[in-house]
């Protein structure tokens, strides 16, 4: 009888235990707690969209049956360029295939019937990496870079660095920062920061 009493209060206790971790685990995130700035948990991951063209990139335009208007253009400052026949275009914040299309739009409008046009990038503008790296500064983008890998690039992390805490800020420097997990893929003309650790 009293080994079935200790038994059954051992269950019981086993059981009271449980429900207070339980209970526990559950109240960070049932009280509405948001992570804190720095955790893993606080890392955004980014979805992946087109390249668009911006101030720097290099491009390749094959205007068909057209070598004379065909040729290679760098962007200049606004993300513009000038070709033959149509002058200044506006490349800045479009894909190539909306670049193809306005082309054809501006060079069909009175000058070539149904014309065909095709769009390569060459050559993308820099990205950069600042903050807690050893050779913080500008570096030539390579296509499936990650985060991780512009740090490498960038001489490795220093030893004040939160290395939980890596910023990015894509679409320029007003751009609103954001917390990335070290897989993040780079785009050309990102903003890292790796901000520093604080002991």
């Amino acid at each position: 009888m009293r080994n079935q009493g200790l038994r059954r209060y051992t269950i019981l206790f086993l059981f009271g235990v449980l429900l207070v971790l339980t209970a526990c685990g559950g109240q960070r995130y049932a009280t509405g707690t948001l992570p804190e700035i720095g955790s893993p948990e606080a890392a955004v991951e980014l979805p992946e969209v087109p390249y668009r063209l911006g101030p720097g990139d290099r491009i390749r335009v094959v205007v068909f049956r057209h070598e004379d208007l065909s040729g290679e253009f760098q962007l200049d400052g606004s993300g513009s360029f000038s070709m033959p026949l149509i002058n200044t275009v506006n490349a800045n914040g479009l894909t190539a295939p909306e670049l193809e299309q306005e082309i054809e739009k501006r060079l069909g409008d009175g000058y070539l019937v149904n014309p065909e046009v095709s769009v390569e990038v060459l050559t993308y503008r820099p990205f950069y990496i600042l903050g807690e790296v050893n050779r913080p500064g500008q570096y030539e983008y390579e296509s499936g870079m990650t985060v991780l890998n512009a740090v490498a690039l960038a001489g490795g992390f220093t030893y004040r660095a939160d290395t939980d805490e890596i910023l990015l800020q894509r679409g320029g420097s007003n751009a609103e920062p954001v917390i990335v997990p070290g897989n993040t893929r780079v785009q050309p003309g990102d903003i890292i920061t790796v901000q520093e650790r604080f002991f």
